[in-house]
């Protein structure tokens, strides 16, 4: 598998993990036709602590994303987060950070 190492492919697992986990609950809140965002936000401290952790975190994640994508000339950066709304960041976010490490690999063989 060219241009895929290690580091590439355990963030592309991750990624796997990410929108399967995710996905399969999301299902699950449609299903049962719940309030996702009063679920989310609204059971307690605690939740809400983590979803303004989560949202912190996702914030941070797209800028790197973009200033990441930039810098190494990777097109269309903008799909990773307009596909984290709909899917899930840590869908995304993995999946970005795989094909990052794929363009550093690739970079390092053709230099």
């Amino acid at each position: 598998m060219r241009n895929w190492n290690a580091t590439s492919l355990t963030f592309l697992a991750l990624s796997i993990i990410g929108l399967v986990g995710t996905l399969a609950f999301n299902a699950l809140a449609v299903v049962q036709m719940r309030d996702y965002l009063g679920d989310w936000f609204g059971s307690g401290p605690a939740v809400n602590s983590l979803g303004i952790d989560l949202g912190v975190i996702a914030i941070a994640g797209s800028i790197l994303i973009v200033v990441e994508a930039r810098r190494l000339g990777m097109k269309n950066a903008w799909l990773y987060i307009v596909l984290s709304l709909v899917t899930a960041f840590a869908f995304t976010f993995p999946l970005f950070l795989a094909l990052r490490e794929r363009r550093l690999e690739s970079s390092r063989v053709a230099s």
